[in-house]
């Protein structure tokens, strides 16, 4: 295999395949990229075994062919090069001569016999939609999603298409977070299924904000194409819990705070938290918000902020990390919250199909 490529189109390939690989695991194979050369393209694959992924890329090549080498490594090396083009000769046992100004690199690869192969769902619909749009609701809602291994059908996303909508949703017990998008696919294309949250930060990761996605699902797998990036992954097989019962259809009070400015006055008044579990006190009152905590052995911190609010006052405690996490990936200037009373759930929503329920926590 002989090729040339340049610089930054090999590394911004690199960039988007590697996350993928963990170098501490048992199987060597799985620490490379598997680099197939042809028709003037390269691919660049890596897969963990759950999740496979693939990045095409432009090339000069030679002579064409396929190899792994240490997908780490590699990008190491090419991050450093001073030369932007890049000369790649691999002979017949896997050892690659890298060429690149006046620096020469030789690496050990393996047998692209090795490489696993991963099998493709054939569904016979793809779900077609923005990729900047699917990116948006993962990053409203993937932040709830539970990390206890021991709630393994919490461990992602819930992606629900159904009525000619999608639906995605996470929890961990203690929140939830809902995104809701219109989809158009046929009857029989209703389905539910759940994504790792892996999955989940490889698509942050490398979704752009232009460009069309397309997914296909098919049983325990699900595969993502876009640009020129291709994703494949194992799902979560199970039952996602009723989200819907979760979430709160009453409604006694409704504030409307600046966002910005609540998170600020929330991250400043949580410096004082001992540790993740010290809340942070809510108490809306007539057109005035006052964030406060109390912290043993540290000390108390204070601030209020104005807010549209006419009714009862109400106090309320909630873990402070809940509050800023769905805050930070909104864009709206202002958000509402809705209430109940201090032990009842707390429900955030904007004027896009979004909603966060959070539980309040107990405070002396």
């Amino acid at each position: 295999m002989k090729f040339k490529v340049t610089k930054s189109k090999l590394l911004e390939g690199l960039q988007a395949v590697q996350n993928v690989v963990n170098v501490r695991n048992t199987l060597p194979i799985l620490s490379n990229v598997l680099i197939s050369a042809d028709k003037n393209k390269l691919l660049l694959t890596t897969t963990d075994l759950d999740i496979l992924i693939k990045c095409e890329i432009e090339a000069d090549v030679a002579k064409s062919g396929s190899t792994t080498l240490p997908a780490k490594r590699l990008a190491s090396i090419i991050k450093e090069l001073s030369d932007e083009e890049i000369d790649f000769d691999v002979d017949d046992k896997n050892m690659a001569q890298i060429k690149s100004g006046s620096a020469q690199f030789k690496i050990y690869g393996l047998s692209e016999d090795e490489f696993p192969p991963v099998a493709k769902p054939e569904s016979k619909y793809a779900y077609s939609m923005e990729q900047k749009d699917f990116k948006d609701m993962l990053k409203k809602t993937h932040y709830a999603a539970s990390t206890d291994e021991t709630r393994f059908i919490l461990n992602g996303v819930l992606m629900c298409f159904k009525a000619g909508k999608l639906t995605i949703v996470a929890t961990d017990g203690r929140r939830l977070a809902f995104a809701e998008r219109e989809v158009e696919f046929p009857k029989d294309a209703e389905t539910e299924i759940i994504l790792p949250s892996k999955a989940v930060n490889e698509l942050l990761h490398t979704l752009a904000d232009e460009g069309k996605l397309k997914i296909h699902a098919k049983e325990n797998r699900i595969m993502f194409e876009y640009g020129n990036m291709l994703l494949v992954s194992k799902l979560i097989e199970g039952t996602y819990p009723n989200f819907r019962q979760v979430i709160p259809t009453q409604c006694e009070e409704k504030v409307t705070v600046e966002r910005e400015g609540l998170m600020s006055a929330v991250r400043r008044v949580s410096l004082l938290a001992k540790d993740r579990s010290t809340a942070v006190k809510f108490t809306f009152g007539k057109n005035k918000l006052t964030v406060s905590l109390t912290s043993q052995d540290v000390g108390e911190a204070k601030e209020s902020l104005p807010i549209k609010y006419a009714g009862k006052e109400i106090s309320i405690a909630f873990n402070p990390d809940f509050v800023i996490d769905p805050l930070r990936t909104l864009t709206d200037d202002e958000i509402n919250f809705e209430l109940v009373d201090e032990l009842s759930p707390g429900v955030i929503k904007t004027d896009v199909p979004f909603l966060y329920v959070i539980m309040p926590m107990r405070i002396s």
